[in-house]
């Protein structure tokens, strides 16, 4: 289908049936997620390194453009945990941390990962997403979420840590142990801990009192707003900025200001990797959000076109102050449940941040680094999924070994090094696998058409003919593999005459694979069988067709396997195959 401008602009659409219900929920929605994510935008720009400004900014431009040109009615975009680590990880290698440098270096980041997710939106390349496995997507989550919080140790303590890896965070946490600021440390450690109890014990005790389900629902979801209320109250009346405690500082009040990244080749070369790595892993984030949501209320979500929504989110983010941002799950799924009908949702919240952006950051200027510490580290951990490892274990060997590796070298090594062995390791796994495809040698069922393998039922072959059934589109990875096969089979039994490849899972064959095939049909005429085709698929035909493969083939080519065997059978088929698996 061509596409037209309500492809690209998803905001047609919707735009047209907007009514007075959609907006008082939307209002709702976005009101209660633009309290969650205040404190979220602050702590995340913290983690990736940028003054605290950054996080307001990079969460209002872009939560805008998503709104006009993303396809998902529920998804709220603006800085996430991973990529903000990620983000800092990359940066950090590259320019100091603080330096004017550091921050055009993040709107870089942000533009250039912009233009990567625009261009996979606009050539239709979403499926790229696809060579990440959900099980090396949860590890790498997994052990950026115990990095994240290994890092924020520092802040709830009070003391001066460093590093990339789990190891050199932890030693640089033992080594400046004495350095520790009780102050801080009370108000880390008392926030962490309200922060956990309103995630699990909050609802519950509410209940008992006897308050209503929807102001709990709000109480649970403002209660990080209350913290940074009591704690920055507390540095405030007590003067506990004078002992130590490090506290946001002045944050600029105005709306985000017109920016521009840097254009150095030599700077973007650096970042070039990074980039690619951010969008693929915040775009796989982001679509198993969006679909999950879009699911429970039979909406259509389009990959490429949320490529192209996150894409021009990024952008603006470059354009406006910001770093990189994709959709966040938890003020995702809290925008669901709040009953956002549409984007607009999304831009609603956005004119919420400008408004705190304008009054209310003179308020933060006493709140504690500590407990934006707090806030991420309660989020992150709640990412934190070790029995993929048990799942993965159980199902899977090779699924385990690339979840472990992944986990173990993002701790070990650093996230780009973990994430890119993920990559990797999923690319690999699907080789491997797919080069040793499942060929089965099939059988007939007594009293039916249908043919299983001979090695789980109870089946009816004929010594003359050999059925095989390749369960793999065939390329260049697999095609020796099946060439050895079939001469395995056949070079130990003189009394082969017929090779049937039953092609009912064959959904393509590549030029080597063809190759392979001619090779077959001529090696098996040298022995005196012949190689016949059936249940081959149109497309594949198509394409066989305008070859000179069919007209050297020394055998036919069935339309199914019933009418293949029933041709070519040498006797009356008596002889009943029932081997167990070995």
């Amino acid at each position: 289908m061509q596409p037209t401008l309500k492809t690209y602009l998803p905001i047609l659409s919707w735009g047209r049936s907007y009514n007075r219900t959609a907006l008082s929920n939307d209002l709702m929605a976005a009101l209660i997620v633009t309290i969650m994510l205040i404190p979220q935008s602050l702590a995340y720009a913290l983690l990736a390194g940028l003054p605290a400004e950054a996080g307001l900014y990079a969460s209002i431009v872009p939560i805008m453009l998503y709104a006009v040109f993303g396809t998902s009615r529920a998804l709220a975009v603006g800085p996430v945990a991973v990529v903000s680590l990620m983000t800092a990880a990359a940066l950090s290698n590259i320019v100091e941390q603080g330096s004017m440098g550091y921050g055009i270096a993040a709107l870089s980041l942000a533009g250039l990962s912009g233009v990567i997710l625009l261009a996979m939106g606009l050539f239709r390349l979403g499926f790229i997403a696809n060579f990440l496995s959900h099980p090396v997507i949860a590890g790498f989550i997994t052990a950026s979420g115990l990095l994240i919080a290994a890092g924020q140790i520092k802040h709830i303590l009070g003391i001066p840590a460093q590093g990339h890896t789990l190891l050199e965070i932890l030693a640089s946490l033992i080594q400046h142990l004495p350095q520790i600021n009780i102050s801080t440390a009370v108000i880390g450690v008392l926030a962490t801990a309200f922060l956990f109890w309103v995630r699990k014990g909050m609802k519950p005790a509410l209940t008992r009192l006897g308050v209503k389900g929807g102001l709990i629902g709000i109480a649970v979801k403002a209660a990080p707003v209350a913290v940074i209320i009591a704690t920055t109250s507390a540095v405030w009346g007590l003067g506990l900025a004078d002992q130590g405690v490090r506290i946001v500082g002045a944050v600029p009040q105005a709306l985000p200001p017109l920016t521009l990244p840097s254009f150095s080749p030599a700077l973007l070369q650096q970042l070039l990797l990074p980039a690619f790595l951010i969008s693929i892993i915040g775009f796989v984030e982001s679509i198993s959000v969006a679909q999950t949501l879009a699911a429970k209320k039979r909406q259509r979500i389009d990959p490429d076109q949320e490529l192209i929504g996150l894409g021009a989110a990024n952008i603006g983010a470059s354009l406006t102050g910001g770093f990189p941002v994709t959709g966040g799950f938890s003020r995702s799924v809290v925008n669901f449940d709040a009953g956002a009908e549409t984007p607009a949702a999304g831009a609603f919240t956005a004119i919420g941040l400008a408004i705190a952006a304008l009054a209310l950051t003179p308020l933060i200027y006493f709140l504690p680094n500590a407990t934006l510490a707090a806030t991420i580290i309660v989020a992150v951990l709640s990412l934190v999924d070790f029995s993929i490892l048990r799942k993965s274990w159980r199902y899977s060997k090779a699924d385990f070994a690339a979840v472990l590796v992944t986990i173990v070298l993002t701790l070990t090594m650093g996230v780009e090094a973990g994430v890119s062995a993920g990559v990797g390791l999923s690319i690999l796994l699907h080789l491997y696998r797919s080069s040793r495809p499942h060929i089965a040698e099939v059988g007939q069922i007594p009293g039916t058409e249908h043919f299983r393998n001979i090695l789980r039922h109870k089946v009816l072959t004929d010594p003359a003919v050999v059925s095989l059934r390749v369960d793999e589109s065939l390329y260049f990875a697999n095609a020796r593999f099946l060439e050895d096969k079939i001469h395995n089979r056949v070079a130990g039994d003189p009394r082969i005459r017929h090779v049937i490849l039953q092609c009912t899972a064959i959904n393509e064959i590549d030029f080597s694979a063809l190759e392979s095939l001619e090779r077959i049909n001529e090696r098996l005429a040298e022995m005196d069988v012949k190689l016949h085709l059936s249940e081959v698929k149109g497309p594949v035909m198509d394409r066989l067709e305008n070859q000179h493969f069919l007209h050297q083939l020394t055998g036919q080519i069935f339309l199914s396997q019933f009418e293949a065997a029933q041709t070519l059978k040498s006797q009356p088929i008596g002889e009943v195959r029932n081997q167990q698996p070995d």
